[in-house]
């Protein structure tokens, strides 16, 4: 066997530990954190039993968290407050979900949805402050799982009402895409898109609005969700002697295909249609693999009608959606001149923390 097979071989073997020993440490985070909602879930249970066998009042949480801390010098998570917070978790989950589609566990003599060990504490902690329905606090967990949300992704996902923008986009991907794909990539867009972490002023060019996103692309990738990768700004398409520009162009990883994004200022116009068809057609004879899926076409305006919307699309052979994008920071010109610039907020404070000094 030659040097370089040995070598091979060897790269093939050492990337194979490699991934063994993450996957180890994941289940070990995993059961870790489950261990840990299981304590918390049991502690919360004794308290709540306690209270109602010997009418203990609110004052024990505040003995338990000094003791606690006492006897555990090193260890977190027994403020006051997080005691609180379990004495809540196990009454929010004595009950079992009544519309949860899988089965549940046996714990402690109550049911409790797996689902809930699987999200970390400050997860479940958001969750239940934030979300009262049942039903959709655990749609917000599945999302977490899915797409391995950090807990700030979680709370501006909440805020911005995910649940309600997730599909809703108008799309021909049901007469387009097979069956078994058509529902993933339609939930893989949304309508509106939230655009609120961009301050641009009136009037603006789609140019403007273009740049804008670039320069925020790690906060643009989460709005649009999990998988999508940037490829390139004005990418460009020779097709015959001439040249065309596509606005933004991604790749999705989990839809294993390339996503054309093209930015509209104002209303929704048939034309733009017609467009995205031509680019999505010159992606998948240019540039695709023959094992990626149909380029996709995803067409961002300020405002569209939705009859319009579905004619422009019944005759079009590229799967194509057309959402909405809401600016809720837009600035009157006027105004644009005599707000703060960043630099000069930091120069103000380093002036002031000298004075202090």
């Amino acid at each position: 066997m030659n040097d370089m097979q040995t070598q091979n071989d060897y790269n093939s073997f050492l990337a194979e530990i490699k991934q063994q020993i993450k996957s180890s440490q994941i289940r070990a985070i995993n059961s870790v954190n489950k261990e840990m909602i299981l304590l918390y879930f049991r502690i919360g249970k004794r308290i709540s039993q306690k209270q109602k066998e010997l009418g203990w009042g609110a004052k024990v949480i505040d003995n338990l968290s000094h003791d606690i801390k006492s006897a555990f010098p090193e260890l977190g998570g027994f403020s006051t407050r997080n005691i609180k917070r379990m004495l809540r978790f196990y009454k929010e989950y004595t009950q079992p979900f009544e519309k949860v589609p899988q089965a549940v566990a046996q714990m402690d003599d109550e049911i409790m949805p797996p689902i809930v060990a699987q999200i970390p504490w400050s997860h479940n902690v958001i969750l239940i402050e934030k979300i009262k329905d049942i039903d959709l606090r655990y749609w917000y967990m599945q999302k977490t799982l899915e797409h391995g949300w950090s807990r700030d992704v979680l709370v501006l996902m909440i805020q911005n009402q995910l649940h309600k923008r997730e599909g809703k986009l108008a799309s021909n991907f049901k007469n387009i895409l097979a069956p078994q794909d058509s529902d993933l990539v339609q939930q893989s867009f949304k309508d509106p898109y939230l655009f609120d972490f961009l301050t641009i002023a009136e009037p603006f060019l789609e140019r403007e609005l273009e740049s804008n996103l670039i320069k925020h692309m790690e906060k643009f990738l989460i709005e649009l969700g999990s998988g999508f990768a940037f490829v390139g700004r004005q990418y460009k398409l020779e097709v015959g002697e001439d040249d065309f520009y596509i606005d933004l162009l991604f790749y999705h990883l989990k839809l294993r295909c390339y996503v054309v994004v093209e930015l509209k200022k104002g209303k929704f116009k048939p034309e733009y249609s017609g467009q995205v068809n031509f680019y999505c057609s010159a992606i998948d004879g240019i540039l695709a693999h023959k094992e990626d899926k149909p380029t996709i076409g995803l067409i961002l305006c300020q405002e569209k009608n939705e009859i319009v919307a579905e004619y422009s699309l019944r005759n079009m052979s590229q799967p194509i959606g057309i959402s909405e994008y809401e600016l809720t920071e837009v600035l009157p010109k006027e105004f644009e001149s005599s707000l703060p610039t960043i630099q000069m907020i930091e120069d103000e404070l380093k002036q002031s923390l000298n004075k202090e000094i």
